[in-house]
C-alpha cells in the first residue's frame, strides 16, 4: 500500500509533532506501508546553512525506502499572520499540483495545517478517485475565534465553516485527538461512524524520569539543583498566556526557592524577554528548544510542569505535551479551559487543574505543590501509569495503521 502525504513541514524541521511522524513511519515499515511525501524546503527550526543544503536535495528516501520525500522551493516562514497565510496559500497551490501528478497511490492522508489542506484533500479525492483520511489536530475556524483573529459570524468565519464542512463531507475517516474534538464536529453534523479518536501518544521509552543528579541541563545552564522548579515546555506564542505566567512569577519572587524555567521558542518570545527586562523579573530563566534526544531531561527538569493558555483558546484541545509531562513522572499543573483535560487530571489524580486566567488559583496550586513534595511524586507516578495504560506509541500507531488499512480495503 502507498500513501500520498502533502506536508507543510518535514525532517529535519523541528515541530511539536515530529516524534509522532517518526513513530508512524516506523510503524508503516512493520506493516508494509509506503509513503510518497511532498514538502517545501525546511524552514522551521533550522538554520540558513541547513536550509541551503536541502534546497539541493529534491528527492530523498528514508526509513529503508518506505518513505520517499519530494522537496520543492518555497519562501522562508515569516512571523506575521499575513505572511504565513500567503506562504500557506502558495504551498497549498504547489501541493495540489503535485497531488494531481502523483501516481500509484492508494490513499490520501492529510493533516489540518494549514486549514485549507482538508478542502484540497476533498478535491484530490474526487479527481483521483482515492480514499481520504483526515487527521484533525486543530479545529478551524474555531481556533481563529479562540485566538481573537476573527469573530463568530464574520466573513472569515463563514468561509472557514464552508471549508470545514466540505472537508468533513469528503473525508472517509476523520482522526481526532480528543473526545472533545469528536463532540465538536459531531455537533456540526459529522456522523459518529466517520470519526476515530486517537490521542497524540508519547514514546514512553524516550520520555522517562531522569533523576535531578543526572539531569545534564542543570550543569549546562547553571541551574541550582536545590531549588523548586516550575517549567513550561513548548511554543511561546500569543495564546499561551505568558503575561499571566510572568505576573505570577513576579508575585512569587520573594520566595527564592521557587524558580520558573521556560523552554521553547515562538512568536511571543521577544515580548517575554522584554517584559522580564522591564519588570526586572529575577526568577524566570529562558532556555531554547533542546534536541529531541534530550527530551527526558527537558521534561524531568521541573518539579511540576505547566499546561497553560489564555481563556477561550483551549476549549476543545488537550495539548500533547501533557502526555510527555506524565511520561516523565511529573505532576501536571494546568491553567486551561474546562474540558477533557480537567477530567483526565482529576480522575487519574495526576496534577492540579485551574481555570484559564484564574491567577489566584494558579498561584495557590504552585504553593501547594511547593509545600508538599510527596504529593508531587504521587501525582507523577499516577501520570506515568496513565500513559502506560493508554498512551504508548504502540497503542497510538497501531490505531492509525488500523484506520488506514480499513479505509483502503473498503475502496
Amino acid at each position: 500500500m502507498r500513501i500520498l502525504r502533502l506536508a507543510p513541514y518535514c525532517f529535519p524541521e523541528s515541530i511539536s509533532s515530529s516524534h509522532l511522524d517518526d513513530d508512524l513511519n516506523k510503524a508503516y515499515i512493520e506493516n508494509d506501508i509506503y509513503t510518497e511525501l511532498y514538502a517545501p524546503v525546511p524552514t522551521r527550526g533550522v538554520d540558513d546553512e541547513t536550509r541551503q543544503k536541502y534546497r539541493k536535495i529534491k528527492y530523498e528516501e528514508r526509513y529503508e525506502g518506505h518513505q520517499i520525500i519530494h522537496r520543492f522551493s518555497l519562501v522562508k516562514e515569516g512571523r506575521s499572520s499575513l505572511s504565513r497565510f500567503l506562504r500557506y496559500l502558495c504551498m497549498s497551490t504547489k501541493h495540489f499540483w503535485f497531488g494531481l501528478r502523483a501516481k500509484n497511490v492508494d490513499l490520501l492522508l492529510l493533516g489540518s495545517t494549514p486549514p485549507i489542506q482538508g478542502a484540497m484533500g476533498g478535491c484530490l479525492k474526487r479527481i483521483k478517485k482515492i480514499p481520504f483520511v483526515y487527521g484533525l489536530q486543530d479545529i478551524f475556524p474555531d481556533s481563529l475565534v479562540g485566538t481573537g483573529l476573527t469573530k463568530k459570524g464574520s466573513l472569515l468565519w463563514k468561509v472557514g465553516r464552508m471549508i470545514e464542512n466540505f472537508t468533513y463531507r469528503n473525508a472517509d475517516k476523520i482522526i481526532v485527538i480528543s473526545e472533545d474534538f469528536k463532540k465538536n464536529i459531531m455537533a456540526k453534523g459529522v456522523p459518529e461512524e466517520k470519526i476515530v479518536v486517537i490521542y497524540n501518544w508519547v514514546d514512553q521509552n524516550a520520555v522517562v524520569d531522569i533523576p535531578r543528579s543526572e539531569n545534564i541541563l542543570f550543569d549546562r545552564y547553571g541551574l541550582d539543583r536545590s531549588k523548586f522548579y516550575v517549567t513550561y515546555n513548548g511554543n511561546i506564542g500569543l495564546t499561551q498566556n505568558m503575561d499571566m505566567l510572568l505576573e505570577v512569577a513576579k508575585a512569587l519572587e520573594a520566595n527564592e526557592d521557587i524558580q520558573f524555567v521556560l523552554v521553547g521558542n515562538g512568536a511571543y518570545l521577544e515580548d517575554v524577554k522584554r517584559i522580564i527586562a522591564e519588570r526586572n523579573v529575577q526568577n524566570v530563566t529562558l532556555l531554547p528548544f533542546q534536541p529531541y534526544e534530550e527530551i527526558s531531561h527537558v521534561f524531568s527538569l521541573g518539579d511540576v510542569s505547566l499546561v497553560i493558555s489564555k481563556p477561550g483558546v483551549g476549549a476543545n484541545s488537550v495539548p500533547s505535551k501533557t502526555w510527555s509531562i506524565m511520561s516523565a513522572s511529573r505532576p501536571v499543573l494546568a491553567n486551561f479551559d474546562e474540558n477533557e483535560l480537567k477530567s483526565i487530571i482529576e480522575k487519574n489524580n495526576c496534577g492540579i487543574f485551574t481555570k484559564a486566567g484564574d491567577k489566584v488559583a494558579f498561584t495557590d496550586a504552585i504553593l501547594k505543590l511547593y509545600n508538599d513534595r510527596d504529593l508531587c511524586k504521587e501525582y507523577g507516578r499516577n501520570g506515568r501509569q496513565f500513559v502506560m495504560d493508554n498512551l504508548t506509541k504502540e497503542i497510538g500507531t497501531q490505531k492509525y495503521v488500523d484506520v488506514i488499512k480499513s479505509v483502503a480495503t473498503q475502496h
